[in-house]
């Protein structure tokens, strides 16, 4: 699952940094949203409360940027 995520997060930085179109930008911001909540499970699964917090901000940041993207 890890290299998943993994994928899935550099996946979302590509399609956020390289289009400008609104539906291209809701897709990065919700796969790396996605990408975010699946490392707060792992880092949870290992009991490395810093590294969740971290990437629960990182998923709440993802959550107001898809929902930015929308309006």
């Amino acid at each position: 699952m890890r290299w998943f995520f993994f994928a899935s997060a550099v996946i979302g930085v590509l399609i956020l940094t390289s289009f400008t179109q609104p539906e291209f930008q809701v897709l990065g911001w919700g796969i790396s949203t996605v990408s975010c909540l699946g490392w707060v499970m792992i880092a949870i699964q290992d009991r490395d409360i810093p590294r969740a917090l971290m990437e629960s901000m990182y998923a709440i940041i993802g959550v107001w940027g898809f929902i930015n993207w929308l309006n």
